[in-house]
């Protein structure tokens, strides 16, 4: 989902993060198959005897550590959009609208930071399919546990939780490839609406 781009050369990064974030960054934009080494090196401004020092399992091995970066960093977009608001449907309307304005302010480049690293590892990187839904996982349990919060029974929170990210995924891809706003407000819009729904019901 959408993050700023991270800078990855001087900032005082050691070589282990800066490598991490280049491949998080360049995972995000292309994909495994099309993030060559030579080219995340580069970019890195580290070497490949570096590489192979951090990472004895080479590219797959920095890939996996790439995901869990990516993962971590729309963790914190998630919990600064969860915590804008007491109420949890007023939430999920934010964290909307902050992943369009981190979209909107990359040029609509920087979309879900693992989407398609995942879409191209089903049934051929293992390590890596696990590493993306490790990561899909994480984000759930991060709405889950806002709408428990906020008094949601433990089976619906859930279910609501897998819910919002599906469907905050799917906009965001939208909103990407058609270069605009307009599907993630949406998407944000008719969440807050469901769980309003299921507070109405409650009551």
């Amino acid at each position: 989902m959408a993050a700023a781009e991270v800078k990855t050369v001087a900032d005082g990064l050691g070589t282990r993060e800066r490598l991490v974030r280049t491949a998080s960054r360049l995972l995000q934009h292309g994909g495994y198959e099309n993030t060559p080494v030579k080219q995340l090196v580069r970019e890195a401004e580290a070497t490949l005897g570096s590489l192979y020092h951090f990472f004895p399992g080479g590219k797959q091995e920095l890939a996996v550590a790439a995901i869990h970066f990516g993962d971590e960093e729309f963790a914190e977009l998630l919990r600064s959009g969860l915590s804008a608001h007491a109420d949890a449907a007023q939430a999920m309307a934010a964290v909307a609208e902050l992943l369009a304005r981190a979209l909107e302010e990359s040029d609509w480049r920087d979309g879900c930071p693992v989407t398609t690293t995942a879409l191209e590892s089903v049934g051929r990187l293992p390590e890596l399919q696990a590493a993306c839904a490790q990561a899909f996982t994480h984000w759930q349990e991060l709405v889950a546990a806002k709408l428990l919060a906020c008094g949601h029974p433990e089976a619906e929170a859930r279910d609501l939780a897998v819910t919002v990210i599906n469907t905050l995924e799917g906009a965001e891809m939208t909103s990407q490839v058609t270069q605009s706003r307009t599907p993630l407000l949406l998407a944000g819009r008719h969440l807050a609406r469901l769980v309003s729904s299921y507070d109405s019901y409650a009551a």
